[in-house]
């Protein structure tokens, strides 16, 4: 690639955009950004400092603090806050239930969209941990607001049905009736909340929709990198 190539991806809960995006930018040699990591970490932050979510001036003055050392490297996920290793308490229940009362902050989406700006343009540069080959970046409003010029804007979507078992799968090691019932109103009530905020199930102008909903992992990713080589001509390094 001669020139940085900016691969934006949004989606609701259960559609696979971490994990697909993840693996799209180790084939092509980028950065990866999960925005919705970013989310949760804030969220950890707010509850160890004992904030009432509710005190939303509180809660951006906390997240604008907040002394976050994200990676990038899509091989090796590194996700510390003060110092604290928090890629496996982010994904715990009682931060699932709770991060949408600082997804919807509005003063902190403002502070974390303004750090993944600064992310993504830091990918574009040489000396940078792409050397300026760019990054994949994935979130709920990355296609729209964060990232709305990017080469590459995708909607990765799945039906319900597909969204939820894949969730039950992950936090419940099933997808049998109890696992989904389970997982339904978490993932259910997360696109709720948030849709009141950012619009990410329907694409955007410009945007290309992949629809998951019958594909498995790996014919995912191949339909997203289709769409990065005909936006772009970028191609998975050999």
């Amino acid at each position: 690639m001669s020139q940085p190539v900016v691969v934006a991806i949004d989606g609701p809960s259960g559609s696979g955009k971490s994990s697909v995006s993840r693996e799209v930018a180790r084939r092509l040699g980028l950065a990866y950004l999960d925005t919705g990591a970013m989310y949760r970490a804030a969220t950890w932050w707010c509850l160890r400092s004992e904030l009432d979510l509710t005190d939303q001036a509180a809660v951006a003055d906390a997240v604008r603090a907040m002394p976050l050392d994200q990676g990038v490297d899509p091989t090796i996920e590194k996700l510390d806050v003060d110092g604290t290793d928090v890629r496996a308490d982010i994904r715990e229940t009682w931060i699932s239930e709770r991060v949408s009362a600082v997804a919807t902050n509005l003063d902190v989406r403002a502070e974390l969209r303004r750090l993944q700006r600064e992310v993504i343009a830091g990918q574009t540069v040489a000396g940078s941990f792409s050397e300026g080959r760019g990054i994949v970046a994935e979130g709920r409003d990355i296609t729209t607001v964060v990232a709305p010029d990017a080469d590459v804007r995708v909607l990765l979507t799945a039906s319900e049905e597909a969204r939820l078992a894949r969730r039950a799968t992950e936090l419940h090691g099933a997808a049998d009736e109890a696992s989904v019932a389970a997982t339904r109103d978490q993932v259910l009530r997360r696109d709720r909340d948030d849709s009141t905020v950012v619009e990410f199930q329907v694409a955007a102008d410009g945007v290309v929709t992949v629809d998951s909903s019958d594909l498995d992992f790996e014919q995912t990713v191949e339909a997203v990198l289709e769409v990065v080589a005909r936006l772009t001509g970028a191609r998975p390094q050999a």
